[in-house]
């Protein structure tokens, strides 16, 4: 249903994407996993039409997107990260006028609206001024408008951001549902934990590269190993240094395959330096053990200053 090659997209002397490949089967979601600014929202705007590639293609069913962003459009539904719903009409106004724009009428329209509202528990606020509804509800209203038209492909950036934990999970199993009806779905985010429960092929982008891709068992395999992660106050002790060992500052990162005995080691081997030791975790193998491995750094420590944050 959607097939991406080699897209490549720079602003400035800034690289968001760096000849990225991704693939969305009917019935498959496909998680873009990533930190703030690694190119998800360049990726996914660039597929919807709403920004150029600098070169590379999209397919999306049997259209080139890229030449007919229009055709595309109408095989696809957008959520994207910022919401883009009108706050001084009714919930049920805002439905039916997207409803509309996206060329549904009368009978279909009414029922695509009764659908969307129960799936995410919309239909006791149909009445409500948008403006009015809490953050997650909005969240709700947002996403219920990309469902409408029930797209063949559903694209999702950050679906879940700002919003409280009931309506994350009601997402989460709104995707899920999607899927299983045989849509295909691509679901940006920066949230590990969400793509476990939406048993999600993963795409791991870093900096506009994708940096590793596959079914998340076969990642963890492929990657994820348990470390023991401290950081001191000033430099790390020479003693901790080695083979597999990382090094980002005051932070120092030790691979190991029992954690619990390597980190009572570690603390047994650095002598008085334990009193310049201000943090100690473990890290068990997962995806954040995943993305260490490949990059060298934690996930939390990538700061947003980049391409999709600076084009936003």
């Amino acid at each position: 249903m959607l097939v991406v090659r080699d897209l490549r997209k720079t602003y400035g002397t800034t690289i968001a994407l760096a000849g990225v490949d991704v693939d969305a089967a009917p019935g498959e979601v496909v998680a873009l996993l990533g930190p703030n600014g690694a190119g998800k929202t360049t990726l996914v705007s660039i597929i919807a039409g709403l920004r150029r590639a600098d070169s590379g293609s999209v397919t999306v069913g049997d259209v080139d997107a890229l030449a007919h962003p229009q055709r595309a459009r109408e095989l696809l539904g957008l959520a994207p990260q910022d919401l883009g719903i009108y706050p001084i009409v009714s919930v049920v106004q805002n439905l039916r006028l997207f409803g509309e724009i996206a060329g549904l009428r009368r009978r279909e329209l009414d029922q695509r609206i009764t659908d969307v509202a129960a799936a995410l528990s919309l239909d006791g606020l149909l009445g409500r001024l948008a403006g009015t509804l809490s953050g997650g509800e909005k969240r709700r209203l947002h996403t219920a408008i990309a469902l409408l038209h029930r797209p063949r492909l559903l694209l999702l950036d950050e679906a879940t951001t700002g919003a409280d934990v009931a309506t994350r999970g009601d997402l989460l199993g709104v995707v899920r549902r999607l899927a299983d009806d045989g849509a295909a779905v691509v679901y940006s985010t920066h949230y590990m934990e969400e793509v476990a429960s939406l048993r999600a092929r993963v795409t791991i982008l870093d900096h506009g590269t994708v940096i590793a891709k596959g079914p998340l068992d076969q990642l963890l395999a492929a990657h994820a190993s348990a470390f023991v992660e401290m950081v001191f106050d000033g430099p790390v002790p020479a003693v901790l240094l080695g083979d597999g060992v990382t090094v980002e500052g005051s932070t120092v990162r030790l691979p190991t395959a029992d954690p619990g005995h390597s980190a009572a080691a570690a603390l047994a081997t650095i002598g008085a330096d334990a009193s310049r030791l201000r943090a100690l975790e473990i890290v068990e193998p997962n995806l954040e053990s995943v993305y260490v491995t490949l990059t060298g750094r934690r996930y939390s420590e990538n700061a947003p200053e980049d391409a999709d944050v600076m084009a936003s």
